[in-house]
């Protein structure tokens, strides 16, 4: 049984059929939800000189209160159809967000892990990569892979 369910949103179609689908399985195990939210985005400008990156300070803390926000909206969701959800949002900008995904579902003691994936394939998948596929392996639990199709 599973009782305690991680599901990842990051706002898609692709990972709000994750959470419904997680929400299914925790309705009928009687488990808690935990909400994480990765904050991926690398919001930057160029410095006039064109060789360093800056960081827009600013734009973190909307990346940052978007993920809030999207949290709170699905946890309410949740609430409202009397499961027990807690939410996560964590800040990380180095690229890594498959591993990150994973470390906080082990560290939040996690029984399954819930992400959405896209189902890119060749070109598409090359260039955008994979954070399904990084949390897959990496994971320490079992993982459910839900397709939007």
């Amino acid at each position: 049984m599973y009782k305690r369910i991680v599901v990842a949103v990051d706002g898609s179609k692709t990972s709000d059929k994750a959470l419904d689908e997680a929400t299914k399985l925790a309705r009928v195990m009687n488990s808690i939800i935990l909400l994480l939210h990765v904050c991926e985005e690398i919001p930057i400008m160029w410095e006039p000189d064109g060789l360093h990156m800056v960081l827009m300070r600013n734009s973190l803390e909307a990346v940052a209160n978007a993920g809030k926000e999207l949290l709170e909206k699905h946890k309410i969701k949740l609430t409202e159809q009397d499961m027990t959800a807690e939410t996560k949002l964590v800040e990380t900008y180095d690229g890594r967000i498959g591993s990150v995904i994973s470390e906080e579902a082990q560290q939040w003691n996690a029984d399954l892990l819930v992400v959405g994936t896209h189902g890119r394939k060749g070109i598409a998948h090359l260039l955008m990569g994979s954070v399904a596929e990084a949390v897959a392996r990496s994971a320490s639990m079992p993982v459910l892979l839900v397709r939007n199709n």
